[in-house]
């Protein structure tokens, strides 16, 4: 993850008007978090979506991002809920959080955010470093299906919601490349009032990195870990072809 590819995050409020409702996660991640036994990290935590409500569950939790603005809108949430939340401003490949952890997550399918090889080798090194012998490593990314990789024919429509008196429309246009398996995308935010007039528009530009079960099997194993689950939703339904998400349940092995 790099702070140049991060520019879908620019609007922190407006980030969590379409994605803090999303809780399909929570009970899951709350399952392994009662197990540990100290503190947890939330990798890639953003504004928190995630971390907040397990430490309302009395979890002992720690929030890293490398964007600042995310975590400035994750504190600020905290303090209204009258939380104490460590929120740390780090790159997830260069981990520095004086910790051992039984438990790290990182959700939101944030995994795509390391776009090379050597990205992705560096987030579980660092990641490896943080976890006690027998630790768990908890993450999903999106499934490389088909559908999912192929470039849209230009603008596809994604979804609508009200902001105030404004309707916002998302709409999508993505570029597959094969080669070097990352997706570059570009959201179209547009705002309407009452009457159906735009009043803005808004892009943003963001890449994905996809990775194919296989591919994501040698690189877990390459870096100690053991998978002890690989799921297409947070019901722990197994993994098939017809996925949409990959989730990977991960134990440190030494």
């Amino acid at each position: 993850m790099t702070i140049e590819n991060l520019e879908e995050y620019q609007d922190p409020i407006q980030y969590d008007k379409e994605h803090v409702a999303y809780d399909e996660d929570i009970s899951y991640l709350t399952k392994w978090a009662d197990k540990a036994t100290g503190p947890i990290v939330d990798l890639a935590c953003g504004t928190g979506r995630a971390t907040i409500p397990l430490a309302k569950a009395g979890n002992s939790i720690v929030g890293v991002d490398l964007h600042r603005g995310m975590l400035r809108r994750a504190r600020e949430k905290a303090v209204a809920e009258k939380l104490d939340i460590d929120f740390i401003e780090q790159d997830c490949t260069k981990l520095e959080l004086g910790l051992k952890s039984d438990f790290i997550f990182m959700v939101g399918n944030s995994f795509q955010h390391f776009l090379t090889n050597e990205a992705q080798d560096k987030l579980l090194e660092s990641i490896q470093r943080h976890l006690v012998k027998g630790g768990r490593f908890l993450f999903n990314t999106r499934f490389p299906s088909e559908e999912e990789l192929v470039s849209t024919k230009g603008e596809e429509p994604g979804f609508s919601y009200k902001d105030g008196k404004l309707s916002v429309h998302v709409s999508y246009i993505s570029e597959y490349d094969a080669l070097n398996q990352v997706q570059h995308n570009i959201t179209i935010r547009r705002f309407f009032d009452a009457n159906g007039k735009l009043q803005d528009e808004k892009r943003s530009v963001i890449d994905l990195r996809f990775v194919f079960p296989l591919e994501m099997e040698r690189l877990l194993e390459k870096h100690g870990f053991t998978i002890e689950g690989v799921y297409q939703d947070w019901n722990e339904t197994p993994l098939t072809s017809n996925a949409s998400n990959m989730i990977y349940l991960c134990k440190k092995i030494n």
